[in-house]
This record gives C-alpha cells, sequence and structure tokens, in this order.
C-alpha cells in the first residue's frame, strides 16, 4: 500500500429530520447567511421551507440559478454578495453542482482576484469562509470532500480547484430529499457514482486490498440500489443505501493505499465541458470505451476480478470475464435508460482531437493513470464512443 493521510474534518447528519440541526449548527459561524441554489426545484419539493424555517433568525441573500457543470460566472457573484453583505457562511442546497459552485464561492470571496485564478493556482486559495450542505441529489460526494470542479464558459475549460480548506463544515443528509428526483437524475447520479470508485479500483496500485475491497462492496451496493431507486421513488432503504454510497465514494475512503490519476474523468470533462452535457451521461459513454481499449493481458486479472465481484461473472478465464463484464456495465447503463454514444447527446466527430489535446493537457492521464493515455489513446476512445 502507499502512504496516505486520512482527514475528514466534515460534520455528516445522515437520516430523516436531520434538517432540525441546521439553525443550531450554522449559528456557530455567525448570523449572515448566503443561500445558494440551482434552479429552483427546491421550492416546489418543499425543501426550501423547511431550510427557510432554519433560517428565520438569520439574515439571508440568495444566490440562485447554479446550473449543471457550474459556471465560474455564476461563482463571481457569489463571491461579491459575500464581500458586499460580509456573509459569515454559506449554505448550499442542491447536488454536487451547487456544492461545487459553493466552494469555489467560499475561496474566492476570500481573495482579492478573479476567481478562476484560484482553479488555475490553488496555492492562491489561502482563507475560504465556513459553508455548510443541504443534500438534494447523491451523485458526486462532494458533500464530504474537499473538490470542486467548475467551467469557464468563456474558455471551455472545466477544471478541478482541490484544497483542505473546502471541506463543508457540516452536510446533511436526508434520503427522503431524493423521493422527488426524475428518473434521470437518479439514473446520471448512479453512473457518476460507479464511475467515482471504478476510478480509484484501477490504479496502477493493486496491493491495497482493505481498499480493494470495500470499493468492491460500494459498487455492488449502487448496482444493486440504483435501478430499484429509479423504479420505487420512495425507497427509503434504496435511496438511504445509494446516498451513503455517494459519500464514501468520493470522501478518500476509497483511494487510500492507491494513488494515481483518474482516467475516464479527465475525458468527459473536457467532453462536457466543451458541449455542456450531462456528467452522468458522458461517463455512461465512455467507460465501456476506455474499458475496451485498455483491456490487454496486463489488465485482463483486474478487470475479470472487477466483473465477478461486482456483475456476478461466472468464468475462469479471465479474459473471457473481462471482456464479459465490459458488456455487463454497458447493459446495466442500458438499463438506466443512459445513452450509448456521442451522437445521441449531440455531438458530432470535429472537435475529437481538440478535445484529446485537452484531456491530457488538463489531467495526469498520460502519466499517472492505470493504463497511460496520449493524445492518440484518447482521440481512439473518443472515436469508440461516437
Amino acid at each position: 500500500m502507499n502512504n496516505f493521510t486520512f482527514n475528514i474534518p466534515t460534520d455528516i447528519r445522515f437520516g430523516k429530520g436531520q434538517i432540525e440541526c441546521l439553525s443550531q449548527e450554522l449559528e456557530k459561524y455567525g448570523k449572515r447567511v448566503l443561500l445558494v441554489y440551482g434552479g429552483g426545484s427546491i421550492k416546489k419539493n418543499g425543501i426550501y421551507d423547511q431550510v427557510m424555517e432554519q433560517l428565520k433568525d438569520f439574515d439571508v441573500w440568495e444566490l440562485s440559478g447554479i446550473t449543471p457543470n457550474p459556471r465560474v460566472s455564476k461563482v463571481r457573484e457569489g463571491s461579491l454578495l459575500c464581500k458586499k453583505h460580509k456573509v459569515d457562511v454559506i449554505l448550499a442546497v442542491g447536488g454536487g453542482s451547487t456544492i461545487d459552485a459553493t466552494k469555489h464561492i467560499a475561496a474566492a470571496a476570500c481573495y482579492e482576484g478573479d476567481p478562476w485564478e484560484l482553479v488555475l493556482d490553488k496555492t492562491k486559495v489561502l482563507k475560504a469562509l465556513p459553508f455548510a450542505v443541504v443534500l438534494t441529489i447523491c451523485a458526486t460526494g462532494s458533500e464530504m470532500n474537499c473538490g470542486a470542479v467548475i467551467t469557464n464558459e468563456e474558455t471551455n475549460e472545466k477544471l478541478e480547484l482541490n484544497t483542505p480548506l473546502l471541506y463543508p463544515r457540516l452536510s446533511i443528509c436526508d434520503p427522503t430529499y431524493l423521493y422527488t428526483l426524475p428518473k434521470s437524475q437518479t439514473a446520471a447520479g448512479t453512473v457518476d457514482i460507479l464511475s467515482h470508485v471504478m476510478e480509484q479500483y484501477f490504479q496502477p496500485n493493486d496491493e491495497a486490498y482493505i481498499t480493494d475491497v470495500m470499493s468492491e462492496a460500494v459498487m455492488k451496493t449502487v448496482v444493486t440500489y440504483g435501478p430499484i431507486a429509479m423504479e420505487d421513488s420512495d425507497n427509503y432503504e434504496a435511496r438511504s443505501n445509494l446516498m451513503w454510497a455517494s459519500t464514501i465514494a468520493l470522501n478518500h475512503l476509497l483511494t487510500v493505499g492507491k494513488g494515481g490519476a483518474w482516467s475516464v474523468h479527465p475525458i468527459e470533462h473536457v467532453v462536457s465541458g466543451l458541449y455542456d452535457i450531462t456528467h452522468g451521461f458522458g461517463l455512461a459513454i465512455l467507460t465501456p470505451a476506455w474499458m475496451e481499449h485498455i483491456l490487454n493481458e496486463d489488465t485482463k486479472k483486474r478487470f475479470a476480478r472487477f466483473a465477478r465481484t461486482v456483475f456476478g461473472v461466472v468464468n475462469e478465464d479471465d479474459m473471457i470475464a473481462a471482456k464479459a463484464g465490459i458488456v455487463a456495465i454497458r447493459e446495466f447503463f442500458k438499463e438506466l435508460g443512459m445513452p450509448e454514444t456521442l451522437s445521441e447527446v449531440g455531438i458530432d466527430d470535429s472537435k475529437l482531437m481538440w478535445m484529446s489535446k485537452e484531456a491530457v493537457r488538463t489531467s495526469g492521464i498520460s502519466t499517472r493513470a492505470y493504463v497511460k493515455l496520449d493524445e492518440e489513446n484518447v482521440y481512439e476512445i473518443l472515436k469508440k464512443s461516437m
């Protein structure tokens, strides 16, 4: 196992009715709150009213309209609000996009330059406002980590800001808040959770046995409960298991003793940064193509273990089992209603080489990934995904 540091300062409050602690916990940081949320679904499903009841004794300013693939322009707007009103604490009510935008706002509010500079050089993040989360979508795991993915709509760059200063102080995770999610969001979130675990499971170091076993358990949980949550939206068992799987998937627990660059996410970030497609859709399209591209005599054992453990493939031949696993994950994504090709989501082949170069330029995929990929390799994966 590789050396590692494991320290997660986020206070998780999981389960029904945990919103009741919000006012008491926020009060620790002050009375001036910036409330950040997305397109307004929280007003339709009643979560907004519950939050505002908790904030009735606070001074509250609102920043709505956070979109999927959150944009740096909204971060600029939020940071200005924080500075103007001397905000003490930020509250993100939503999923990964809202939380990621909030993280960037928290850092930008304590910085005098342009917020995008913090993405390009995280050493400039010297301070951040405290912030809390009320989670309404499980997918990114952003409620218990210190990373934020932000899109610069002017340059079409989609990059990550990551620093220990950006852990949420508090995250309220109530599975009942997921009941009203559209099937497509549940499905896309399920893909994202599974992909997060796979990115950490398929790494250069395969000696962290305990981490791999935990990863397999989380992946099996996702494969089991994702379809159930889609078909029975009020199923608390499915929603709670899926929500906790989402949090565990990206709170660093499943990367301890491992280490290395991710493979599919860097490619998808370039695709969705340029075309603004749903992140989970892009992952569902690209993951099987990546698996097929790197499957060889050196990788077949790991892929076979994945296939047997997660999808129950029964075959003693590693290569046959590995190929069956790729078929199984394709079928799983199809069961969730995910698109299978980039052309299905309106993407043509005109920018494939540009995206290939960007994926290599903006990540460690060519030097530290499970199987190192250069521009030509990424191009072939994208081409196979058309």
